[in-house]
């Protein structure tokens, strides 16, 4: 393992990412758009991924990959290190990413019609990832009480009690909103599910950037196999900014719904991984960890200048204050219009593009995302135009 305690890392540079393949950067028609939507930061990678990535070009074979012991071993090594969290070797499956994931794992434990809870607003593609196994997505809607969420566990018993759930769709921590769920939380969501024996999917993609003052708890470690069956998706993309890489665990200690679920992987077609996505997530969790801890100190540094931003220029808009993800939730209600409104007029007239609330259901009607995980110059400029944005949009519908 390399030492890179001592490095420090560079998240100050402007990087021109346009013309490179970018889908947040090349996506919008006009090169002058600042993009501040989709979750992907605008950081270099640690050293010792590029640096794995390299040695693995220079063997200049790129067949079909065989996934090594030091994969399950490094991701086993992580979360026990970080999280305190056991995983067994024959409990992980691998796969192209969490998204196609959670799709898998839909069309291994439900049957179309079968309901899906989840509790919204919510990621985007929990909503796709179910109706495209024909099932019904069935809220749980958080409650949202002067800028605060939390879990509504009445209405939660009752839908999970109803007979259409089959299983529960979890997100930890939760994006939109920016919750890292606490074991007081956690444990009464399981003892719900495990009472009327329904199995919790857990999406914890965003588990590694979480801010001072809070902690992530994986919900499967706060429950033994034998009372509940969790299955937990988890990779290093999202933390280490390697989403293109596409790698993804899949983490079960249930063997005949593990097999299922391999049955689904390959049914979807997902079952191969490529060899940079192996050798990334391998390089990520045995010699990332100082790049990462400079990374979330940099994000925590960003959240706090839009709060101080918005609190100086826009006091009428609510920024939720956000425990984890580098997504900031912002209440627009006070502008009296819809959110996707606010996203086309910023994009046409700003050259801003965030994500409009209805993005993750009708519970994020009024809200706008914002995406901070780029250079504090950029984000700043990208502040700017949705200021004047919003003025704007204050003034014609005054």
């Amino acid at each position: 393992m390399q030492d890179n305690s001592e490095m420090k890392y560079d998240f100050d540079t402007l990087i021109d990412r346009r013309g490179t393949g970018s889908y947040k950067w090349d996506s919008a028609e006009e090169r002058d758009v600042i993009p501040m939507w989709v979750a992907d930061m605008d950081f270099r990678v640690a050293p010792p991924i590029v640096e794995a990535l390299e040695a693995k070009v220079k063997e200049g074979i790129f067949g079909y990959t065989y996934v090594p012991e030091d994969f399950y071993a490094a991701v086993i090594e992580w979360f026990q290190r970080r999280h305190g969290w056991e995983i067994k070797r024959d409990s992980i499956l691998y796969t192209s990413g969490v998204v196609p994931a959670i799709s898998a794992i839909i069309k291994a434990l439900c049957r179309p019609g079968d309901g899906v809870l989840v509790q919204t607003p919510v990621y985007n593609c929990f909503f796709s990832s179910i109706r495209n196994n024909g099932c019904e997505v069935i809220e749980n809607r958080l409650i949202y009480n002067n800028g605060i969420y939390s879990i509504d566990f009445e209405d939660f018993e009752k839908k999970i009690s109803g007979g259409k759930v089959k299983i529960f769709l979890l997100c930890n921590p939760h994006n939109p909103s920016g919750r890292v769920w606490s074991v007081d939380e956690l444990k009464k969501l399981g003892d719900i599910c495990k009472k009327h024996n329904i199995p919790i999917v857990s999406d914890d993609i965003h588990c590694e950037l979480v801010y001072p003052g809070f902690k992530y708890t994986p919900i499967a470690s706060l429950f033994e196999s034998k009372e509940i069956d969790i299955i937990t998706c988890v990779s290093s993309s999202k933390s280490f900014n390697t989403a293109g890489l596409q790698i993804a665990c899949i983490i079960t200690d249930n063997d005949e719904m593990r097999a299922k679920i391999d049955r689904a992987i390959n049914i979807n077609e997902v079952c191969d991984v490529n060899p940079f996505g192996v050798a990334g997530l391998i390089a990520a969790y045995r010699n990332g960890l100082p790049w990462l801890e400079q990374l979330v100190e940099y994000l925590h540094e960003n959240y706090k200048a839009l709060r101080e931003f918005f609190e100086e220029r826009m006091p009428y808009l609510k920024i939720i204050p956000i425990e984890a993800t580098y997504l900031v939730w912002v209440d627009c209600s006070a502008l009296n219009v819809k959110s996707q409104l606010i996203e086309d007029h910023l994009l046409a007239n700003s050259k801003v593009w965030i994500n409009a609330g209805t993005h993750y259901g009708a519970a994020g009607e009024k809200f706008i995302r914002i995406n901070i995980a780029t250079s504090r110059t950029r984000l700043m400029e990208g502040l700017e135009r949705i200021h004047k944005g919003i003025e704007s949009i204050r003034e014609l519908h005054s």
